[in-house]
């Protein structure tokens, strides 16, 4: 049997790996030209962390975690307010088992993993779906027509194969009333493994250190509802942060230029994907495309990873009925830590909350 994953994030590369050990043939399509690069710390919690045991990759991605130190909080003049050497507003207590890393490190990671065997497709996205009871005919923005036993949309929170067989986003999405960027900018504080954050009002931003020191990632955004914009439209986005931050105290004036400068811009809304159900025949969604719970959650890394596993193992089992299984496996673990996200907005929520979350599922 043959598999198109529609995405090369986290969630489609892990699938890819599970699909070809049971023996799937895989295409993964990719709309971006290359492996994506920038964007956030991201953890590996609970289930995720056996997930990432049983594909062989945890020591590599315990060698690359982020190792922060501690953080501080300052006002508008960079005077500390607070600093804690136990926990970081990104990663919670630095005690934990769970493995802080960086978004593209560990894409690049589980790439890797994934092997020869997987066809990957970059710079392509699917334009149509056509399915039966044989199969699945789709047609790609390049022109080219294939056809597969099945497909998987793991493209994320504004799915591509969501809108294409469940409708409109705007039947599933439900913004949490926060926005933010996050880009790539030269360490001119010199941070050392730490972490500094800055609010005013509904406004504010965190600065951490990548890997090893030589750049740091700005987690720059606001409150609001409803904010109209175009999410593929770069220039506008960094125009709203602009327009929304420039009244920001301390370093605000250096991460707006270094925000026009930075070629890995990402912009998004703080929202969740919430649906009745995530497959229609032979098309099914995983990760944030189907359930997203947001940053907030600090669990879409773990969600995406879980989902991927869960779902390579029921279609191994038996196809038929394989995405019922599926479902019924993931949803109580998907609404668990989407209520995470609403716990406490803008604090976060209770680390043993956190914990019960990331353990909610039972592998077998």
């Amino acid at each position: 049997m043959n598999v198109l994953i529609s995405g090369a994030s986290i969630g489609g590369p892990v699938l890819a790996y599970w699909l070809r050990e049971h023996g799937f043939e895989v295409t993964v399509v990719e709309r971006a030209p290359a492996p994506r690069r920038g964007g956030q710390a991201i953890d590996i919690r609970g289930a995720a962390l056996e997930v990432a045991e049983r594909m062989g990759i945890l020591e590599q991605a315990r060698a690359m975690k982020t190792d922060m130190r501690g953080m501080s909080m300052v006002d508008g003049d960079g005077n500390e307010l607070m600093r804690t050497t136990e926990e970081t507003i990104s990663g919670g207590r630095l005690d934990s088992p769970d493995i802080e890393i960086m978004r593209d490190d560990l894409t690049a990671l589980v790439i890797a993993a994934s092997g020869s065997g997987v066809e990957y497709l970059y710079g392509d996205s699917i334009a149509a779906l056509h399915q039966n009871g044989q199969g699945v005919q789709v047609t790609f923005e390049s022109g080219v027509r294939r056809r597969f036993d099945y497909v998987v949309g793991a493209d994320g929170l504004h799915s591509n194969v969501r809108g294409l067989v469940f409708g409109e986003e705007s039947r599933f999405i439900h913004h949490l009333g926060m926005y933010v960027a996050i880009y790539s900018a030269d360490n001119f504080l010199d941070l050392d493994r730490w972490q500094v954050w800055h609010r005013e009002g509904d406004a504010g931003f965190g600065l951490y250190t990548a890997t090893g020191n030589a750049s740091i990632r700005v987690n720059i955004g606001f409150g609001g509802e409803d904010v109209a914009y175009d999410y593929r439209d770069i220039e506008q986005q960094k125009r709203l942060i602009e327009e929304r931050c420039s009244g920001l105290g301390w370093e605000t004036p250096r991460l707006l230029k270094a925000l026009w400068a930075a070629d890995d811009f990402y912009f998004d809304a703080m929202a969740q994907i919430r649906m009745e159900r995530w497959s229609e025949g032979r098309v099914t969604l995983v990760g944030d495309a189907g359930y997203c719970a947001s940053p907030l959650s600090g669990q879409g890394t773990s969600l995406a990873m879980v989902g991927a596993y869960v779902l390579a193992q029921e279609l191994s089992r038996d196809p038929h009925g394989a995405f019922d299984r599926y479902e019924a496996r993931m949803r109580p673990f998907a609404e668990l830590n989407q209520a995470l996200a609403l716990e406490n907005p803008g604090q976060g929520a209770a680390p043993e909350n956190v914990q019960r979350a990331a353990n909610g599922i039972a592998l077998d």
